[in-house]
């Protein structure tokens, strides 16, 4: 017989929401002497929340995790215990504690430090954001950001995941992937259309991809949303390896494509120029 729908647990603590993006919920290898099954289960309870399902209860955790209820009780109260989840007895949303595990990561990048200051000129001179990001498997992951008193549409952050084949963030990094990962992920992503101009066609991707490779920039112009408009370049470490992508959005309507090129590809190249001559 399945346990209760409510979970109650002495000291519960308020619910508290989280606002970390939604992110896939990658299935647990096959089991094997060499991984540990239970805590990539324990990590797919975790990632399972987001903005769309900022509190769940136990039967929606176990239906999105693909766990039996059963198993997914025994994790969520787990995590409750080490403080990462919350419960009012019935419903169960992450806790301020869960960023620890993003600071972590953010912590260990010594080149965001160092590429801090340059961006904020980027942004002091151009007067938009400037952003920085990673590849995280299909998707770019804001992992930086220095925010201009402009509000775009985009509402954007730190751990922000987007689709990396309508963004220039996302175009430079693909373009830093080998050939046969590109032919990969053009194969399996799901090429939406996101905006009445965003390319979805794999053989204009590969190409455009291909074109960024050898101009050494990306500028998409209103693929990822109607009215917005952004710039990359790629920041490459002292090995000349690609790391991250720096970038410069904005509105179509305050920002031509001239600009983008005559300003703001500049600041974004001796942005990037700068952070790699003071990597370690």
């Amino acid at each position: 017989m399945s346990p209760p729908e409510t979970v109650a647990r002495p000291g519960a603590q308020p619910s508290a929401q989280s606002g970390a993006p939604a992110s896939r919920i990658a299935a647990p290898r096959a089991a094997d002497k060499e991984r540990v099954q239970s805590l990539a289960r324990g990590l797919a309870v975790i990632q399972a929340f987001g903005p769309a399902r900022p509190s769940m209860t136990l039967t929606e955790v176990a239906a999105a995790t693909g766990m039996t209820r059963a198993a997914a009780r025994r994790f969520l109260l787990t995590l409750e215990d080490l403080g990462f989840v919350a419960s009012d007895g019935k419903h169960f949303s992450l806790t301020p504690h869960i960023l620890r595990l993003g600071y972590a990561y953010l912590s260990s990048m010594s080149w965001w430090h160092i590429a801090q200051p340059y961006m904020e000129e980027v942004a002091r001179t151009v007067q938009e954001s400037c952003s920085a990001a990673v590849l995280d498997g299909d998707e770019i992951v804001y992992v930086a950001r220095v925010s201009a008193s402009r509000i775009m549409s985009v509402n954007l952050s730190i751990g922000t995941r987007l689709p990396a084949y309508c963004t220039s963030l996302g175009r430079v990094l693909l373009a830093h992937r080998p050939t046969s990962w590109v032919n990969g992920y053009l194969a399996r992503a799901a090429l939406e259309k996101r905006a009445p101009r965003t390319n979805t066609d794999p053989d204009r991707l590969r190409a455009e991809i291909d074109k960024v490779r050898g101009q050494g920039f990306s500028l998409v112009d209103e693929e990822l949303e109607a009215g917005v408009r952004s710039i990359s370049v790629p920041l490459y470490d002292r090995t000349g390896a690609c790391i991250a992508a720096l970038n410069i959005g904005g509105a179509a309507a305050r920002t031509t494509v001239q600009r983008q090129l005559d300003v703001y590809l500049p600041a974004l190249r001796e942005a990037a120029r700068k952070t790699t001559e003071s990597l370690p």
